[in-house]
C-alpha cells in the first residue's frame, strides 16, 4: 500500500509541475487536470477515505451552491468511476499473474544456487566432496555432480578458489517443482591409502576410492 501510494505522489508533483508551468495547450491541459482528480480521487477510495465529489471539469461542488439531487447524482457518478477502475486494476494485475505463471510454466528457468564455506570432517587424508540433487520419491538423482577435490590440510586442493567454491544448479524446471520432495545429498569420497593405519611400506597403497560419508537436506 505505501508503494503503491508512494508512485501515485510521485505521479500527482510531476503533473502539478506541467500544470503550473503554463505551457500545455487548453485541450491538454484540461485533460491533465481529469487525470489528476481521477489520480485523487483513486487514492482516497484505496485508503478508505471520503469521495469528493467534483463538476465534469473536476471542481469540487459547493453543497451550498448545488442541489441534493444533484450531489447524490454526481456522487453516484464518482463511485462508479473509481470502481471501475479498481476492476480494471485488479483484472490487469490477475492477467500478468497468469502470464508469468504460463512462462514459468513453459520455461525451466528456476535455479538453485550453493555456496560452500568449508568442510568440516577428520578425514585425514585427500577427499573429493560430491554435491547434487536427488529424489528420495524416485530414488535417483536429477542432476549432476558439483565436484570439490579437498586436500588433507582441510583446503581445497586448487587454493585459489577459496571462499570461490560457487554452483548454480539450472536443471530445475517446471516439472522438478511439481516433485514431491527434492534432497540436496553431498557426498564425501576418501582417496587414499586402503586403511588408514597401514603403516606397512610394502603394502602401502594411494589414489584409492573408498566412500566415507554422506549427508542430505531438503530443499523442496
Amino acid at each position: 500500500m505505501f508503494r503503491r501510494v508512494r508512485h501515485m505522489i510521485y505521479d500527482l508533483i510531476e503533473w502539478r509541475s506541467q500544470i503550473l508551468s503554463g505551457t500545455l495547450p487548453q485541450d491538454e491541459l484540461k485533460e491533465l487536470k481529469k487525470k489528476v482528480t481521477a489520480k485523487i480521487d483513486y487514492g482516497n477510495r484505496i485508503l478508505d477515505l471520503d469521495l469528493v465529489v467534483r463538476d465534469e471539469d473536476g471542481n469540487i461542488l459547493d453543497p451550498e451552491q448545488t442541489s441534493t439531487i444533484s450531489l447524490f447524482r454526481a456522487h453516484e457518478i464518482a463511485s462508479k468511476q473509481v470502481e471501475e477502475r479498481l476492476q480494471e486494476e485488479k483484472s490487469q494485475k490477475q492477467n500478468i499473474d497468469i502470464n508469468r505463471q504460463a512462462k514459468f510454466a513453459a520455461t525451466p528457468s528456476f535455479a538453485l544456487f550453493v555456496n560452500l564455506k568449508n568442510v568440516v570432517c577428520k578425514i585425514g587424508e585427500d577427499a573429493e566432496v560430491l554435491m547434487s540433487l536427488y529424489d528420495p520419491l524416485e530414488s535417483k538423482f536429477i542432476s549432476e555432480n558439483y565436484l570439490v577435490r579437498w586436500s588433507s590440510c582441510g583446503l581445497p586442493k586448487d587454493i585459489d578458489r577459496l571462499h570461490n567454491l560457487r554452483a548454480v544448479f539450472t536443471d530445475l524446471g517446471s516439472k522438478d517443482l511439481k516433485r514431491e520432495k527434492i534432497s540436496f545429498v553431498c557426498q564425501i569420497v576418501r582417496v587414499g591409502r586402503m586403511e588408514l593405519r597401514d603403516n606397512n611400506t610394502r603394502k602401502l597403497t594411494s589414489g584409492l576410492r573408498r566412500p566415507f560419508g554422506v549427508a542430505g537436506n531438503s530443499v523442496l
